[in-house]
């Protein structure tokens, strides 16, 4: 028979709020762990396709350059309202295959509809889009007030 030393427990501090977060915490991983996957493979599903786009500025102009590889310039629309550019238009689904199964089927077809808040007014009379290769290209011209402005210092 071996004998050991009796050690008084050490007396931790009670904090309620410690078992709450940690509660918080499971109930998060509770419901994004399962359900991570499958919002993720739907996601596309639920709110259509959004093309990506690229943003640049400089003292002049407003670029913005997005892909939409597969369209007509005809089924795009291009629209400014408010300082809001918005892109929009459906791509259609391409022939089927007669005697053919699906293997493996990625690319979105259907409506899309992409707004962009732009960090600066623009002149929308001076718009000018063009469409090549699956990119489109849409420079938006400064307005006059939202140009950077050289200030002349004058001595006396």
């Amino acid at each position: 028979m071996r004998l050991t030393k009796w050690q008084r427990p050490e007396l931790a501090v009670w904090d309620p709020f410690r078992r709450l977060s940690s509660l918080r915490d499971e109930i998060d991983r509770l419901f994004e762990s399962p359900l991570s996957d499958l919002t993720e493979a739907t996601q596309p599903f639920l709110s259509g396709w959004l093309p990506a786009l690229d943003l640049f500025e400089d003292k002049d102009s407003i670029t913005v350059k997005a892909e939409i590889p597969g369209m007509k310039k005809e089924e795009i629309e291009i629209s400014l309202h408010d300082g809001v550019l918005t892109l929009s238009g459906e791509r259609k689904a391409e022939e089927k295959h007669e005697n053919a199964e699906v293997c493996r089927c990625e690319r979105f077809v259907g409506r899309f509809q992409r707004s962009l808040a732009l960090p600066s007014l623009v002149d929308a009379e001076k718009t000018k889009a063009t469409y090549k290769d699956g990119i489109l290209t849409v420079v938006l011209q400064k307005a006059e007030e939202a140009k950077p402005k050289q200030i002349e210092i004058n001595v006396k």
